[in-house]
Order: structure tokens, then C-alpha cells, then sequence
């Protein structure tokens, strides 16, 4: 099924909504603790149990517009799931913070095996997206390949390392920002291996 174009500015919205309202919801009931069935969950806890269902919600209209998700998506969406849920059944908060570092684990390992086999497994979910040639996508696969590698090293170190409020001001901004300088600094890329797409 062909992907239905929608206004950028609600898919935009519905991709990193959710994620904002996470940040601001923790911003303010970060130092709360609140008291459910005689237990006791901090803010963080509190705030993840919100935010599973807001994304999943979030990703379900943007799949009832477009008619599509990404298997990106839908990992995502299953790992927030179990990892946000585990967080909760456990009262563990360490759980969802090790979330992004099984995602990027698991992306970096996927191109990564298809890189041994010789084949961008990035090309055959963005080829339309960005039109390339074979070469350039084989050069922009091995480095996202180390670039997944390296985030799923850095939320490591900074959730194991650091406050729980620096992990969250990470992973609602630096995980983004990080994301978005990456593909910024491959333009020459796209600049040498660009592809007419209708050839």
C-alpha cells in the first residue's frame, strides 16, 4: 500500500509530540510521588505510564492517515511497550531508560548484518526518500551502522553515569538533535551518489 501524503507540520506533530509532552509531564511532576493500590511511584514512573499510551495513539492516527508504518515505527512503538511496561509492573525506572539503547542496538545490528552480506538494508525502506546510488548507499549504511552503535554506547553511559533529569533533557534533545546533525553533516553524500529517481 502506497503511503498517503499528510500536512508536514501534523506528522511532525504526531511523531514528536508525544515526546515533548513526556518531557514537560516530567518537567512537572518530576518531584512528585504518588500513592496507587498502597504503592508508591515516583514522578518518572507516573510519566512513562502516560506517555506509552499517548505515542501508541499518536502512531495509530499517523498509520490511519498515511496508511503506512515504518518497521522502525512499529519496533519502536513494540519496545516502548514492553520496556515502558516493565518500568511500571517493576517500579523501575531503569527499564524505559535502557529502551533507546536496545533500539539502536537493534537498528545498528540489522544494517549491520546486512552490510556483511553486501546489501544497504537502508535502501530498501528509504530508497524513495532519498535517492542514491548503490555506492552511496552502501557509505551512508556503514555510517549510520557505527553512528546507531555509538547512541546506544552513549545512552549507556549517560543514564548509568548521570541524574535521572539529565537523562531525560538527553533523550528529548540530544537523542533528537544528534539525529538530525548526522544526516545534516552526509549532505556530501547526497551531493556525490544523488540519483535521478525517475531513471
Amino acid at each position: 500500500m502506497n503511503e498517503r501524503k499528510i500536512n508536514g507540520g501534523l506528522k511532525t506533530g504526531l511523531e514528536l509530540g508525544p515526546i515533548l509532552a513526556f518531557f514537560i509531564a516530567y518537567i512537572l511532576l518530576k518531584d512528585r510521588i504518588f500513592t496507587i493500590g498502597g504503592t508508591e511511584y515516583d514522578g518518572f514512573i507516573v510519566v512513562t505510564a502516560g506517555f506509552i499510551p499517548v505515542f501508541l495513539v499518536s502512531i495509530g492516527v499517523l498509520w490511519a492517515l498515511t496508511g503506512h508504518l515504518s518497521k522502525m515505527q512499529a519496533m519502536t512503538a513494540i519496545l516502548i511497550t514492553v520496556f515502558g511496561g516493565l518500568s511500571i509492573w517493576f517500579n523501575d525506572p531503569k527499564f524505559f531508560k535502557m529502551k533507546p539503547t536496545i533500539i539502536y542496538l537493534l537498528f545498528g545490528g540489522i544494517l549491520g548484518i546486512g552490510l556483511l552480506q553486501g546489501k544497504s538494508y537502508l535502501q530498501t525502506v528509504m530508497d524513495t526518500v532519498m535517492p542514491l546510488t548503490r555506492e552511496g548507499w552502501m557509505i551512508l549504511t556503514r555510517r549510520l551502522t557505527f553512528f546507531f552503535l555509538g547512541l546506544a554506547l552513549l545512552n549507556e553511559i549517560i543514564w548509568r553515569t548521570q541524574s535521572e533529569e539529565i537523562w531525560v533533557y538527553f533523550k528529548t534533545f540530544g537523542l533528537t538533535a544528534a539525529i538530525f546533525i548526522f544526516f545534516i553533516t552526509q549532505s556530501k553524500i547526497f551531493n556525490e551518489y544523488g540519483s535521478d529517481p525517475k531513471e
